[in-house]
């Protein structure tokens, strides 16, 4: 399917206890409910073609006949639908009966995957598999055992059954080493008080660790209430994100339906799984599935980088000011040494600088936080650069550096008039040579403010501000940048001098203030020249995190910017356009770019994270976001 995307469905029906031609109905009916919803994979409840609560009644030929002969039926009068169908039955083989997962599509019966954690009470009538390979259905023999993985193109689907999934050994990791990406899991849990969040931290943790779907439909409350209670808690989960969850007591057949990407649970398993040599052996049944256009209803996050979650904000702000401090013993500096301009960037490295500067026990003092006021400086963040710095304890020194940059054009015969490239590097590398120069002074190091968004983009000077001696904001991108500020604005308080601050650079528009300034209004707006930073972390983390194809990650921005306009899109389709090209040529600069620390899944070191060389080029990326643009 384009894009890699697979729209798949969980589905508890009405059943009665015991009454296999009721129950057969209602199967059938909520498979074409979600054919109708182009659902490709659904999963029904454990034994829902019997219901789960039968007990003894399982030991009973009338029912176990009944139950296989009501498989046939279902395969039969869901021919048309192109969809994988994954229903809990039991299923004599010879003088055992096992609690199985059936795979129906196209008319056909697939296999069968047997249960393999049976409690003391499932024993009474269940039997746990000797390795068997066939099933007898009704006239029919067909494959059956753990080792089946259910095949459609590029898609693999495995089966577990029930308590499989909190069992360790009950084969998830091994069904996915024979390249299943999703596990459909047909259960019967019991609800009990926690049961449900128990559900979603084993799903959840099962997807991240083996890069993987979960598809998990439980038995409904029609099922007897004898001894316990059944709820339809149903749950479709991706690497560690729950897609969709159904709730207990509100919707009776748990009825939820979300899209599984296969390309991204492939990208994260690149280095985790060596699937063509230590996988176990597994038997591949094929089926088909309808091409289609898989709509989209998942959430998509349009803001990757950044979560609610204040606890991270303060573990990234540690690991960025650990790593400093520990350079900054390394390198035997005796101070601290960078340029504060009253933007994010250097706003965000004042504040790593200071937490660094207390876990070493040294005097806030030891930071020596450097004003370079030139051409396009405004009156508004000089002013936030000195009280900032001054607020921190910083050792602040002012150099205003217009008549040396006016002597350098002067050296090199540039006219001042002429607002050039040259124009603005010359600033920038001015700056620069002060911070390394008065590093020698004082036996310092010099740290980069840079973040990751810019060393993306390209966007600096090459040997200036792209140059440092360490730069803890390496691997924040700009959207995180401004997350972090705000959180240590809130720490502090508005009503505190830092705090009030910290709040107006935030209010600042990002600038690199290298071209005049109209008084206290900055004319020279990064965004109106790039795009939106919100657009480019987005593109940044899915290029590089998924490795998505550029069509791929239009389609995903669209949703996530909720693009519903041709006017919106087409912005959206310049600044993608914008962040390849620029990507790709700028590679130059992240070659030779100084160390700094790893804080995220998205980083672009040259030494450990991008080896990529630096004069490819990007018309491949183009041109498959070009043919792939409409969709």
């Amino acid at each position: 399917m384009k894009h890699g995307f697979y729209k798949v469905g969980c589905i508890s029906p009405e059943l009665r206890v015991g009454d296999v031609s009721f129950n057969t109905a209602k199967i059938i009916q909520a498979i074409w409910d979600m054919e109708n919803s182009a659902v490709q994979v659904l999963v029904l409840p454990e034994l829902a073609v019997s219901s789960a609560s039968c007990g003894d009644l399982f030991k009973q030929s009338a029912l176990i006949s009944a139950c296989e002969g009501a498989l046939e039926k279902i395969a039969e009068a869901t021919k048309d639908a192109k969809m994988l169908v994954i229903v809990g039955a039991p299923i004599r083989n010879g003088s055992r009966t096992y609690n199985c997962a059936v795979a129906i599509s196209g008319g056909k019966i697939l296999g069968a995957v047997p249960k393999l954690a049976l409690s003391p009470e499932e024993l009474r009538y269940f039997s746990v598999s000797r390795g068997e390979r066939e099933v007898k259905i009704g006239q029919s023999t067909y494959p059956f055992g753990n080792d089946l993985i259910f095949t459609a193109g590029e898609l693999k689907v495995g089966a577990q059954v029930g308590a499989d999934i909190f069992n360790p050994a009950s084969g998830a990791y091994a069904l996915c080493k024979m390249g299943a990406q999703i596990i459909a899991c047909p259960s019967a849990q019991v609800e009990l008080v926690g049961s449900r969040e128990r559900l979603s931290l084993v799903a959840r943790a099962k997807t991240v660790t083996l890069a993987c779907a979960y598809l998990v439909a439980n038995a409904c409350e029609d099922e007897s209430t004898t001894d316990c209670l059944y709820t339809a808690s149903n749950i479709i989960c991706e690497n560690g994100k729950i897609l969709a969850q159904s709730e207990p007591f509100v919707d009776k057949n748990g009825s939820i339906i979300s899209e599984i990407d296969i390309d991204l649970i492939l990208q994260e398993r690149k280095g985790v799984f060596v699937l063509d040599t230590d996988a176990p052996a597994s038997r591949e049944v094929a089926l088909e599935l309808k091409e289609q256009k898989t709509e989209l209803t998942r959430e998509i996050d349009p803001l990757p980088f950044v979560t609610a979650d204040e606890a991270r904000y303060e573990q990234i702000l540690t690991i960025q000011a650990r790593a400093l401090a520990r350079r900054l013993v390394a390198s035997h500096s005796k101070s601290a040494v960078f340029g504060v301009s009253g933007g994010l960037d250097s706003t965000l490295a004042l504040l790593v600088i200071a937490r660094a500067c207390d876990y070493l026990g040294w005097q806030r003092s030891d930071i020596c936080a450097v004003t370079m006021p030139c051409f396009g400086t405004t009156g508004r963040t000089k002013s936030n650069a000195v009280k900032l710095s001054e607020l921190c304890g910083a050792t602040l020194r002012e150099i205003n550096i217009c008549d040396s940059v006016r002597l350098h054009f002067k050296d090199i015969g540039h006219d001042e008039s002429v607002h050039s490239t040259t124009y603005e590097n010359a600033q920038a590398r001015e700056r620069t040579q002060i911070l390394m120069d008065i590093s020698n002074q004082l036996g310092g190091l010099v740290v980069g403010t840079g973040d990751l968004s810019e060393i993306a983009l390209g966007w600096s000077t090459y040997n200036a501000d792209h140059m440092s001696m360490y730069n803890p904001n390496c691997d924040i991108p700009k959207t995180l940048v401004r997350a972090l500020v705000e959180h240590e604005a809130k720490r502090l308080g508005a009503d505190s001098e830092a705090g009030a601050v910290l709040y107006d650079i935030l209010g600042t528009e990002v600038s690199p203030e290298l071209l005049p300034a109209d008084g206290n209004k900055i004319l020279q707006k990064t965004e109106d020249i790039l795009g939106p930073y919100e657009h480019h972390d987005f593109f940044l983390y899915n290029l590089i995190r998924y490795g998505f194809s550029p069509s791929k990650v239009y389609r995903l921005a669209k949703i996530a910017f909720k693009a519903d306009t041709e006017e919106k899109k087409e912005a959206l389709y310049t600044h993608l356009v914008t962040f390849i090209k620029r990507f790709f040529t700028q590679q130059f600069k992240r070659s030779c770019s100084p160390d700094g620390v790893k804080v995220g899944s998205v980083a672009l070191s040259p030494r450990t994270e991008l080896r990529m060389p630096s004069d490819a080029l990007y018309w491949t990326w183009l041109d498959e976001l070009e043919a792939g643009k409409s969709y």
